[in-house]
């Protein structure tokens, strides 16, 4: 089973996988502080790269461990 964490958009950290509500995954490549926002720059498994803004206490899903598919 996927674990996922609600996380306040200003402790990611490079290397965190961002999950959305479809279950679509992004890896975060920077985060960086844009005047009161948060920048956050992530690359998708296709390999494209994308970036949005959010509030600092925006919450954002991360996923904590992968799925375990027993045999």
């Amino acid at each position: 089973m996927e674990v996922i964490e609600l996380r306040q958009t200003r402790r990611l950290e490079v290397g965190d996988t961002l999950v959305n509500a479809y279950g679509r995954t992004y890896e975060v490549t920077n985060v960086s502080s844009i005047g009161r926002g948060i920048r956050v720059q992530y690359v998708t498994a296709e390999g494209v790269k994308g970036r949005f803004t959010a509030a600092p206490d925006a919450l954002s899903r991360v996923r904590v461990a992968p799925a375990f598919h027993a045999a």
